[in-house]
């Protein structure tokens, strides 16, 4: 995966433009250290500002176009994610070991994170440089099962 700054700027201006977001100030935080994402966004609805956090320390998607978009489009999601959720607080309450909220809460944001996904290689497949869909993550599973194990005996 391409780390260089200027890259993650280049494809972030890109993108901001085609998912007309441009009215948006977003600035990149380059994350080098170990984090379990690859990637997430920070926002700040009142302020139309956000940071786009790219973790180049342990990525675990290999194509950073697919994951500026990916990111973008939760930007662009924002307001109907933060309806749902209060939807969801509001019919089930804000305690976190409530089954039934647990459950809807689950099932939004797993809902949510596969149609970005989706989306996101939508368009990459549409005007992405890199057409490569990132198989980081489950490549990663894949690799670390395959990996031969230390079977010494002591």
């Amino acid at each position: 995966m391409v780390t260089d700054i200027r890259e993650i700027q280049r494809f972030l201006e890109k993108w901001q433009k085609i998912l007309r977001l441009q009215d948006w100030d977003i600035n990149i935080q380059v994350v080098e250290q170990e984090w379990r994402k690859t990637g997430d966004i920070k926002i700040d609805r009142d302020d139309r500002t956000a940071i786009l956090m790219v973790n180049i320390f342990n990525p675990k998607q290999t194509n950073l176009e697919e994951l500026v978009i990916h990111e973008l489009l939760h930007l662009k999601l924002w307001d109907m994610d933060q309806m749902i959720e209060s939807l969801i607080n509001m019919a089930y309450g804000a305690d976190d070991t409530d089954l039934k909220r647990e459950f809807a809460y689950t099932h939004f944001m797993t809902t949510l994170e596969s149609t970005v996904n989706d989306l996101a290689k939508s368009f990459l497949s549409q005007g992405g440089e890199d057409l490569e869909i990132s198989f980081g993550r489950l490549a990663k599973e894949v690799e670390a099962e395959l990996a031969p194990k230390d079977h010494r005996v002591s």
